[in-house]
């Protein structure tokens, strides 16, 4: 009996001994640079969102929050590099829409975006508009979707590729008004927003982000936004919804991921560092500037997140996999 208890006894302190360094680790965290993984190159509307809240987190956190832009396969590459890396809190994935899309454009994913992260938060809102070029002849939606269904033949959607945001908007639109037009796929926003202003594509629907200087320069044709209501940077535009597609809203979402088995205070930590970046006067300013919509308090949390990452995978999938839509 007595043998038995020294040796339960050995076994415990075996186990918090083993422990300790573990928590002792997670109450430091971080004591080195944190890698803020972007699935898109820089310069792109997740990169601008990623970099305004990497300054406001490296303040907040004493360490450099440094972005890494890892692109390929519709932002697949970027999240399987964070699913597999240490679970530390020193990789973290910031991703938006394509995290819940993913499950239906690829037929073989190497991760589960359910099952092999953490999560920390949701960050912003960004709408979509549904742009025309200027020469276009509808000068309002009722007009566009008239012109759209006469034309279907001839009329071109532009995208940024297939699976990006702006091609699931322009798939969700052409379901909406019941026309199947011919899409044109670029590698891109940029070259997909250059070809429209030259008059090469007819119409684009993609993110505030990208689309507010060409707006307030009067070069392209603005028939709506995407969100639920009417957004501060266009309050003069009205939405989908409210020019008569009821229901039409389409966001582009961003939630920040950990490793699977991350420990918790890890995840906490970084989940107040980020409440309080979205807290931040600058962080708001330079969101507010770009369109995006920060998420309230009570989504940007873990369990927020995780719910909806599911209701966005349970929404899309079956429109992509009705459209055939696949990346691989």
């Amino acid at each position: 009996m007595i043998r038995s208890l020294v040796r339960a006894g050995a076994l415990l302190a075996l186990a918090g001994s083993l422990a300790m360094p573990m928590a002792a680790q997670a109450q430091a965290y971080p004591t080195k640079p944190i890698s803020l993984v972007v699935p898109f190159a820089a310069g792109g509307p997740t990169d601008v969102v990623a970099r305004t809240l990497a300054a406001a987190m490296t303040r907040l956190l004493g360490q450099s929050v440094v972005v890494e832009n890892t692109t390929g396969a519709g932002g697949t590459i970027a999240a399987n590099r964070v699913a597999k890396a240490a679970p530390d809190g020193y990789t973290v994935l910031i991703h938006h829409n394509g995290m819940a899309t993913a499950v239906g454009l690829y037929r073989k994913l190497a991760y589960n975006p359910q099952e092999d992260f953490e999560f920390v938060g949701q960050v912003a809102d960004v709408p979509m508009t549904l742009l025309g070029r200027k020469t276009l002849p509808p000068n309002n939606l009722g007009e566009l979707i008239t012109y759209l269904r006469a034309n279907r033949d001839k009329v071109t959607l532009a995208n940024a590729g297939l699976g990006a945001v702006s091609h699931l908007c322009g798939m969700l639109f052409q379901k909406a008004i019941g026309v199947d037009l011919v899409t044109v796929p670029y590698k891109g926003t940029a070259p997909a927003m250059t070809d429209l202003l030259g008059g090469q594509v007819d119409v684009l629907c993609d993110q505030t982000t990208q689309t507010l200087p060409q707006i307030a320069a009067g070069t392209v044709k603005l028939y709506g936004v995407t969100a639920p209501s009417r957004i501060a940077s266009l309050p003069n535009a009205p939405t989908l919804a409210e020019s008569g597609l009821k229901d039409f809203q389409v966001v582009v979402w961003h939630g920040v991921y950990l490793p699977k088995g991350t420990p918790r205070p890890v995840i906490d930590r970084l989940n107040g560092a980020l409440q309080a970046a979205l807290k931040d006067p600058e962080v708001r300013r330079k969101l507010t500037e770009l369109g995006a919509e920060i998420v309230p308090t009570e989504k940007q949390t873990p369990e927020a997140l995780r719910g909806w990452l599911k209701a966005e995978i349970d929404r899309w999938t079956p429109i992509i996999r009705a459209a055939g839509a696949y990346a691989d």
